[in-house]
């Protein structure tokens, strides 16, 4: 009979840690911060803030490149030809195609005549 008392009592204890865990997930849970699903508005500001941002980076950029492709012409060719088509590149991706088309054609062509003609003179 003593033994049936300790089971008992161990019993008892088993459920209680168990409801104290539960307990203390389900608290863990309300204290956590809200989910709000209609977000979609804020996204999309977000999204034209970053187009707008990417754009206006994007035309700096192409017009660095332009800059450093032109200026290649006449100093270090290979260098700032590089540079300038680098750049072309990323200007390109930003949504600057016209500047970035103009500058990796510039560089590349002071790139050729940097490497095959200036050599020979």
């Amino acid at each position: 009979m003593n033994d049936e008392k300790r089971y008992d009592k161990l019993e008892e204890n088993h459920y209680d840690e168990k409801d104290n865990h539960e307990y203390r997930e389900e608290t863990a849970a309300e204290i956590a911060a809200p989910v709000s699903w209609d977000r979609s508005n804020d996204r999309d500001r977000d999204e034209d803030k970053d187009h707008e941002h990417a754009h206006v980076s994007g035309k700096v950029i192409g017009w660095s490149a332009l800059a450093l492709s032109v200026l290649s012409l006449f100093f270090l060719p290979v260098v700032l030809g590089a540079v300038g088509i680098i750049l072309g590149f990323v200007a390109r991706r930003r949504n600057a195609t016209t500047l970035g088309a103009w500058s990796i054609g510039i560089g590349v062509v002071s790139l050729i005549i940097g490497i095959f003609v200036l050599p020979f003179f």
